[in-house]
């Protein structure tokens, strides 16, 4: 996993701040449980323990995630943000064709989501340098997986503050046009962020 919990912050910062001002839209997941865990599922089978229970303070989204009046706030019970979400609709009404997806666990949330993204027939780009694993390994199994599906599945936020210049290029020199389909494989218009 790529620098500190900080460094990683600041990177995710940079790229929802592009994302914003290039016009990608932004939608933000966040994984809730009921304080009694009724909704928790079999997510206790593993080794993971109570996590993301409401009213807890490491539940909320990080203070320097504030999500827009016209941007998305999507609550999950379970690893996938497509799993019993409206994810789907929201996706469809933004007519979105690739998902950047940044967050974590790698191997946890950001799977899922990848897994299920990729059965929807989505293109993922996993921001490697915006994701952590449980551990450095299963972050790096995940990716592994995650590139295994789609093998364009992997890039960095570099990758992505090209796209994002590019695409605001685009829009004075049609020309560039051709740089992001190749890279992100459809119009320029069709791309999602999910944080989570």
């Amino acid at each position: 996993m790529p620098g500190g919990r900080a460094e990683r912050m600041n990177i995710a910062k940079k790229v929802l701040e592009t994302c914003r001002k290039s016009g990608i839209p932004c939608v933000f997941i966040q994984e809730v449980h009921k304080p009694s865990l009724v909704d928790i599922g079999r997510e206790l089978d593993g080794a993971e323990g109570p996590h993301c229970v409401e009213g807890w303070a490491e539940t909320e989204l990080a203070s320097w995630i504030k999500p827009t009046t016209e941007e998305f706030l999507i609550r999950k019970r379970r690893y996938s943000a497509f799993f019993g979400t409206e994810l789907e609709i929201v996706l469809k009404a933004y007519k979105a064709e690739t998902l950047l997806l940044i967050g974590g666990f790698t191997d946890v949330c950001v799977h899922y989501t990848a897994v299920d993204a990729h059965q929807h027939d989505y293109r993922i780009r996993v921001l490697t340098d915006c994701c952590a694993g449980s551990s450095r390994r299963a972050h790096d199994y995940a990716l592994e997986a995650m590139n295994y599906l789609q093998r364009d599945a992997l890039v960095t936020s570099e990758d992505v503050f090209k796209y994002a210049a590019e695409k605001i290029a685009a829009k004075e020199d049609v020309s560039a046009v051709w740089t992001y389909r190749r890279l992100w494989g459809q119009s320029e218009t069709n791309v999602n962020l999910g944080l989570f």
